[in-house]
């Protein structure tokens, strides 16, 4: 198969995966895999255990070999704690699976985690991301672990060595290792660097009859505050006791209760599913971490090696979003989804190596990120785009699939936001305006800049604090108006004046930053001086003040265009 000469990341990672996953297993299909807990929002920063391994796969097929990725749903991880904004009341449940734990209240699914998991993959679709799914529920009440359980009880001693040469480290008083440069904006994103599972779970220590690497749910209260007490292997008899007062003993070739601890579970599934690639968190580079444990114990223990797993860095928000905010966590892959198109998200993730640590923006910035993403855009018609942003383009508006769906128009996110904040989203004022942006090249329906226009309309309603709102006004601004200097007020009329005849987004641009240079004796095409910026800037406030009330808003152009000849020129009529 031919490999890709394209320099970014992906490209490099996946001639590593191919290459490993030949020497593994030649001919069969390669692995990729990633885990996420539903056990409350699945946030942007848990996207990113998501993201990498889909891109990786996307190339692996790209270049026609085979390659599945599995998410894993670690759905029967145990319920933690009860978030912001959840009755109280739900604390009863807690140390039941996930999938044991009702709903939210109001939630039309059947328990917790699916609560949780239904608006992720929902949002991975939208996003073209193609993967197998496992609920780990199922793989463990079904029996599909048995032989693997049983492999791991009976090697129990071989994993406690192994977990206790770093036990011992942390009782000796070993050097902690050094700081991540990342810094973790708050504790939803450090929970999204731990990756795939539940690693803040105990590794089965805990009791005093032995080392067990199985944790039973109990048969009456249904959580895992249990401690086993003895183990046979030859009858695979297991007693536990739980705190709620039951105690039982079962058999381990039926009982099908029960997981194996994280950091026995997730290489046992390294080895089960035969998982080539499969990205952490950051926290994993430290000695004692799930994964660089899981690499001994895959290897003692199972018979079998570890994924290629590149750390990846956190993902930072700029301006949370209060809709977000009010959940208790950070903004989700859905939040992201409703004000802005697939494309963008999936290349915020494709450019940046997953060591590089970045920000997605639900604030003005965002404004700020699809003019990149346009420039770009425009750089790749033209042909003078880097190679590795071409890679990274080409990654985020398609898959091995084929093209994601895209705007046929796709009109500056600003210039959108600009108009639907002035009309508060009315059709028939809104294709008005953008049919004036281009008269040459008129917008004839709003289906042509549809979905950007919606998502742009989606952040000015949901992000946009309604003291930023742009507000015409109605009536002139009187008073203003009545104390206007002879420069101000022959300003408002070399501007009137010329509104006809440069009607339009680019002429109206033209006419705005022109009318102070023709005031200063100068050309309209004259390059600014430092006093001319000063007394364009003064021009613009006073037109902001006479529109808006207020010195500052969208650009005058789009501005202009919105408001509409006839009532600027009522506005501004000195």
């Amino acid at each position: 198969m031919a490999q890709s000469t394209e320099t970014d990341w992906v490209s490099r990672f996946a001639d590593e995966v191919i290459a490993e996953a030949e020497r593994r297993a030649p001919g069969k299909p390669v692995v990729c895999a990633s885990g996420l807990s539903p056990s409350g929002p699945i946030h942007l920063g848990n996207l990113r255990e998501v993201m990498t391994p889909h891109l990786v796969a996307d190339e692996i097929r790209r270049r026609g070999y085979e390659c599945v990725h599995i998410l894993s749903w670690d759905d029967y991880d145990r319920y933690r704690k009860v978030p912001a904004g959840i009755d109280p009341s739900w604390s009863e449940h807690i140390g039941k699976p996930l999938t044991s734990v009702p709903a939210p209240p109001g939630s039309p699914y059947a328990n917790w985690a699916e609560h949780f998991k239904a608006p992720m993959a929902e949002a991975l679709r939208e996003m073209g991301i193609e993967f197998h799914p496992i609920s780990q529920t199922e793989m463990y009440t079904s029996g599909a672990y048995r032989e693997q359980i049983l492999h791991a009880m009976r090697h129990r001693r071989e994993i406690d060595a192994v977990l206790d040469r770093y036990r011992t480290k942390e009782k000796a008083g070993a050097k902690k290792p050094a700081k991540q440069q990342q810094k973790p904006v708050d504790e939803a994103e450090l929970a999204a660097a731990e990756g795939s599972g539940a690693a803040a779970e105990d590794d089965g220590s805990a009791g005093g009859a032995g080392y067990f690497p199985y944790k039973p749910y109990c048969s009456v209260c249904d959580r895992d505050l249990t401690t086993v007490t003895s183990y046979d292997d030859e009858t695979t008899e297991l007693a536990y006791t739980c705190a709620c007062g039951h105690g039982e003993t079962v058999l381990l070739t039926e009982h099908n209760r029960g997981k194996l601890v994280w950091k026995v579970d997730w290489p046992m599934r390294w080895a089960y599913e035969g998982v080539v690639f499969e990205p952490s968190g950051v926290d994993h580079s430290s000695p004692g971490s799930s994964y660089v444990v899981g690499g001994q114990i895959v290897r003692e223990v199972f018979g079998g090696e570890q994924p290629i797993g590149p750390m990846y860095a956190f993902v930072g928000i700029s301006g949370m979003a209060k809709m977000s905010s009010s959940k208790g966590g950070v903004p989700t892959p859905a939040d992201a989804l409703e004000i802005m198109e697939a494309p963008l998200l999936r290349w915020l993730y494709a450019r940046r190596r997953p060591n590089q640590s970045f920000k997605i923006a639900f604030d003005q910035e965002i404004q700020r990120t699809y003019d990149e993403w346009d420039a770009l855009e425009r750089k790749i018609t033209e042909g003078t785009a880097q190679p590795a942003d071409v890679a990274a383009y080409g990654r985020a508006t398609r898959t091995s699939k084929g093209e994601l769906p895209s705007t046929p128009r796709p009109l500056p996110y600003r210039t959108l936001a600009s108009v639907v904040d002035i009309t508060t989203g009315h059709d028939e004022q809104t294709l008005r305006i953008l049919s004036d942006l281009d008269p040459d090249n008129p917008v004839t329906s709003l289906e042509e800049t549809r979905p950007r226009l919606d998502k742009a309309e989606r952040w000015i309603t949901t992000q946009v604090p309604a003291d930023q709102r742009t507000r015409v006004r109605d009536e002139p601004d009187t008073e203003r108006l009545a104390v206007l200097g002879d420069t101000e007020r022959e300003s408002l009329r070399l501007l009137l004046d010329g509104l006809d005849d440069h009607w339009s987004l680019d002429g109206l641009t033209t006419l705005v930053y022109g009318v102070p240079k023709i005031q200063a004796g100068l050309s309209p095409d004259a390059k600014p001086t430092p006093e001319l910026k000063v007394a364009q800037r003064s021009f613009f406030a006073l037109l902001y003040t006479l529109l808006v009330g207020r010195d500052t808003g969208p650009r005058l152009p789009t501005l202009l265009l919105a408001v509409g000849a006839d009532r600027v020129r009522k506005l501004l009529a000195a």
